[in-house]
């Protein structure tokens, strides 16, 4: 069996997934349940459209607690990994240049970022390939359809 996969979190971050998880395990599951009642004693279960919504709704949130409590269970929680100066590293905005298009993307999870920038995760084959990387080298990566693509890393700045 392999080993639990870790992630970095900010505070912050972990803040807001417990904050979603007590929600989500509080008033949110006792809705669901009143919803699948509700349902049921409408009688034959069968052609019941709003109890297999409910049901499905139920399972959605069922999900999202179960990766919750895995996530924030084997989280490293705090300060990013200290990387050298100018060496790219998790939690860091990174700006790379493909082919003359620039990109900017958050290296790490996609729970620290609060929305608004794109999040590499460092498994993937860019993030792999930029991790440890300093500013002004060129690395390749291997895309899913089995191209190699040259990128040059800009910027690498601690995501705040």
């Amino acid at each position: 069996m392999s080993e639990p996969t870790q992630t970095w979190l900010t505070q912050e971050a972990a803040d807001r997934l417990a904050a979603e998880l007590i929600e989500l395990e509080g008033p949110l599951r006792a809705e669901i349940i009143k919803k699948i009642e509700t349902a049921r004693s409408e009688g034959d279960l069968k052609e019941n459209g709003g109890y297999h919504a409910a049901r499905e709704e139920q399972g959605k949130i069922e999900g999202r607690i179960r990766q919750l409590k895995h996530m924030l269970e084997h989280a490293h929680i705090g300060t990013p990994p200290v990387s050298e100066s100018g060496v790219v590293g998790l939690g860091m905005l990174v700006t790379v240049d493909i082919g003359g298009d620039h990109l900017n993307f958050l290296l790490g999870s996609r729970e620290i970022a609060s929305g608004g920038v794109d999040v590499y995760s460092e498994k993937s084959p860019l993030g792999a390939a930029v991790l440890g990387a300093k500013v002004g080298q060129s690395v390749k990566y291997t895309a899913p359809n089995g191209k190699q693509i040259a990128v040059a890393v800009l910027e690498a700045k601690l995501f705040s």
